[in-house]
């Protein structure tokens, strides 16, 4: 499968595997059903209401098609509207766990889920999709010309890559920080810091490990009286914390 390559709002690079085209085909047809299922339903509800009532009889044409086509704008804005609230899913996407991403690593934002949703006129309701189709498979980055425009692609959630192959940590919701000073450090720092630590640790090359926390003692003002594999898992971990919630 092919890969992408998104640079995060902390300057990590991770890969991430893009959505196969056999992926997206079915999260559409699925979407496709419980739309048409909506629509259905909607339009044998109203059918009936409508004959049973003499009042509604009396209604005009457009007056009619005009009840039908505010109580079918869930049809009309179904991907707009699920993938601007579920962070690019809609129930298709999720059940084949797919999901809308930006290029650029930062959340798609409305405009760009407006974008997409104006560019499936052309991509999918036109020649019965296959502009779309041919748009992923000639695309490096397995785009269509909605996602083209709006610089958004679909990558697969199946195969992620774990949080812990980067400077990022997974961190509980109840961690307490113990070094706010930690924030003195960059991204670049933290790397650096993380790919010796873990190097080192591994090879227990203690020489190394303690070059690195008088390093980081010096850089963040502190001297801490911990062994140097704890301290050390601290200010990952403290550095984390700390630039996961600013």
């Amino acid at each position: 499968m092919s890969e992408i390559q998104i640079n995060t709002t902390q300057n990590v690079n991770i890969n991430f595997t893009l959505a196969s085209v056999g992926e997206r085909i079915l999260a559409h047809l699925i979407d496709l059903l419980i739309k048409f299922a909506y629509a259905g339903i909607i339009v044998w509800i109203l059918s009936g209401i409508i004959d049973s009532s003499p009042r509604l009889k009396e209604l005009d044409q457009w007056s009619i098609i005009s009840i039908y086509v505010v109580l079918l704008f869930p049809f009309i804005f179904y991907s707009l509207a699920l993938e601007s609230l579920f962070e690019g899913q809609t129930p298709g996407k999720k059940a084949m766990k797919i999901r809308v991403v930006k290029i650029d690593g930062y959340q798609a934002s409305f405009i760009d889920y407006i974008i997409r949703w104006f560019f499936r006129i052309v991509d999918l309701n036109m020649i019965s999709g296959f502009i779309a189709l041919i748009s992923i498979i000639m695309s490096e980055k397995g785009q269509r010309l909605g996602g083209m425009t709006s610089g958004t692609s679909v990558i697969s959630l199946k195969n992620k890559v774990r949080i812990s192959h980067t400077i990022l940590e997974e961190i509980g919701a109840d961690y307490k920080p113990q070094y706010p000073t930690v924030i003195n450090l960059s991204d670049n720092d933290m790397r650096i810091i993380k790919e010796t630590f873990t190097t080192a640790r591994d090879a227990k090359d203690h020489e190394t490990l303690l070059k690195l926390r008088r390093k980081v003692e010096e850089v963040i003002g502190i001297t801490s009286t911990k062994d140097t594999v704890t301290f050390l898992n601290i200010i990952i971990r403290d550095y984390n914390f700390y630039t996961q919630n600013m």
